[in-house]
């Protein structure tokens, strides 16, 4: 249980440190999330836009730049998120594999990604719903960061799958961004206000924009559709799984694997002997030279 533990912690100790590297990405949450939401706050109208919130089928007519804040926010959390792990997988992919086919357990460099995933989601969604209350009150700040909070763990799980699965580093990039753009864009609360198309239910934030906009507007409690939203992280974390495990996989045949040494132990952090290369005149003779 100990070597376990052990094994855990190294692991999102790696992870972890990985993150604290990205320097580019620190920078986009002090910076990008509050310069976001507040052009978003002062350059829309404050006139009411009346909406019908889905989630609980009230009729709604909040301030439009509240409303496109709320949009923002969500926008910049699975921007960022999503970009920190796919940068750290895509970066740390080399470094897994040599772990994953020298014996480490893949578990736990799995459920180390998970935890370092968590806690730069909740990090970035404190982060955003304080940045979002300095402008306005939302009625329900606590579901406001709920609702950013699953939003980033859908997109960090969705980077650490293109991480895993793309070779360079602007196709991940470029699907990050577009799969935010397209979401967010086609049901953002202004933008759809009359539609109740049901395409809208099956994008991947949909849950945390039902959540996000009652958490500003209105004091009914939607568990219902955070449980959606944490349902799209299953989805997501489970692609995420599936190309992280193709990435990792060992070529060795089986014979060599099991010769690996086991995590922990002292040959596990002993490189291994060069032998002699045999030599290409075959083996020596026993005949003597008359």
């Amino acid at each position: 249980m100990r070597a376990h533990l052990s094994w855990f912690a190294t692991a999102t100790r790696f992870a972890l440190v990985e993150h604290g590297r990205n320097r580019f990405a620190t920078l986009l949450v002090v910076l990008f999330i509050p310069l976001w939401t507040t052009l978003a706050y002062l350059a829309m109208p404050d006139t009411p836009a009346p909406l019908r919130l889905r989630v609980t089928g009230e009729t709604l007519a909040p301030p439009g730049n509240e409303l496109t804040e709320i949009s923002g926010a969500l926008n910049a959390v699975t921007l960022i998120t999503g970009f920190m792990m796919f940068a750290a997988t895509f970066s740390g992919s080399r470094f897994d594999r040599r772990l994953a086919m020298a014996g480490y357990p893949r578990t736990h460099l799995v459920l180390a990604k998970v935890t370092a995933l968590a806690l730069v989601s909740a990090a970035v969604a404190a982060y955003a719903t304080a940045v979002t209350c300095l402008a306005w009150t939302p009625r329900q700040p606590l579901l406001l960061a709920a609702a950013l909070f699953c939003a980033g763990l859908t997109y960090g799980a969705l980077g650490v799958g293109f991480g895993s699965v793309l070779r360079r580093e602007v196709e991940g990039m470029f699907a990050i961004v577009m799969t935010s753009i397209i979401d967010l864009a086609l049901q953002n609360p202004i933008v759809s206000s009359g539609a109740d198309n049901p395409i809208v239910r099956f994008l991947p934030s949909y849950g945390a924009m039902q959540a996000g906009t009652a958490a500003g507007f209105s004091t009914n409690p939607v568990p219902g559709h955070l449980a959606i939203q944490l349902t799209w992280f299953a989805v997501a974390a489970l692609i995420a799984l599936m190309g992280f495990r193709r990435s990792t996989r060992s070529t060795l045949p089986a014979t060599a694997q099991t010769l690996a040494p086991e995590p922990g132990s002292d040959s596990f952090l002993t490189p291994p002997r060069r032998t002699a290369a045999p030599s290409s005149l075959g083996p020596a003779s026993d005949t003597t030279t008359p």
